[in-house]
């Protein structure tokens, strides 16, 4: 992704049909497509079917298979509830006529009820943080350049994990913690900010299941299997916010993260979950 245009016309897809939705494609290096672009696309898919009166509160959904660069994403839509309350979507994402990915989206008409929240953790400030990726090339990532590229619409502050940076936790064997955003100002369209946060969050949250182990990811085989998002209250992808990731277990291969984002006064605004494969390579050095 060479600048933020370009990511916010990587999220507006053309409409091929109703509720059938074709997404472009970046330059990019990369074996398969990133798993935050394909999520971003088809919440935008799902969210162009529902009365804009509703909003959306919970994406759930799996990576089936690698995405092939090479050809555009095409998004199917499945209105599954249209009720007075809620709207649920499902979305298909294919390529080469097979399914690739499965999103399902809940939405709601706003409405007042009880209210509260976690407070944020004492963290340090963006400005302390180091570059994601330059600490990927540092790591000796073979993708850090590529990724590099395609990340370059978002400002990645990384302020540390369990094993370096961070101090220890008595609740959490494995943390990380850093500050994102998207590095220049959004359309005021709050879907722009919902799809550009979705396509941000990926990008580091399995990562997390390895902060407890003398592993590095560039030694690692990695794949998101799913990602879950809970939208709390509404929010701008292109002010700071905090991501604060931690994993309860990682066995059999895979490994569980999960993600709270605050914003700098300490708002809540999203939680997250994502289990992956963490394997490790063979001959890893």
């Amino acid at each position: 992704m060479s600048d933020v245009a370009e990511l916010v016309r990587l999220l507006d897809l053309e409409q091929i049909e109703p509720d059938l939705f074709r997404g472009a494609q970046p330059d990019s290096a990369r074996a398969r497509v990133y798993g935050g672009q394909v999520a971003a696309q088809a919440l935008v898919a799902g969210i162009r079917t529902v009365d804009p009166a509703y909003a959306v509160h919970s994406l759930h959904s799996y990576f089936l298979r690698g995405g092939d660069y090479s050809v555009p994403i095409v998004y199917d839509v499945e209105r599954i509830r249209d009720g007075r309350a809620f709207q649920t979507r499902r979305v298909v994402a294919r390529q080469h006529g097979r399914p690739i990915y499965y999103q399902t989206l809940d939405f709601q008409r706003p409405e007042e009820g009880y209210e509260h929240q976690d407070a944020m953790p004492a963290v340090g400030t963006p400005e302390q943080g180091f570059d994601l990726v330059e600490l990927m090339r540092s790591g000796g990532n073979t993708e850090a350049d590529a990724l590099g590229k395609e990340w370059s619409a978002l400002d990645v502050r990384y302020l540390g994990n369990t094993r370096t940076g961070l101090p220890a936790h008595h609740r959490y064997q494995a943390q990380a913690q850093m500050w994102v955003r998207i590095r220049e100002e959004l359309p005021p369209d709050p879907v722009v900010h919902l799809a550009a946060f979705t396509y941000a969050s990926d990008v580091s949250l399995l990562g997390a299941s390895l902060a407890a182990h003398d592993a590095s990811p560039s030694h690692t085989q990695m794949a998101s299997l799913d990602h879950t998002i809970w939208f709390h209250r509404p929010f701008r992808a292109d002010e700071w916010w905090l991501y604060d990731q931690w994993s309860p277990s990682a066995s059999g291969a895979r490994g569980l993260s999960l993600g709270r984002v605050f914003l700098t006064d300490g708002t809540l605004v999203a939680t997250l979950a994502q289990e992956g494969l963490i394997r490790p390579r063979p001959n890893a050095g």
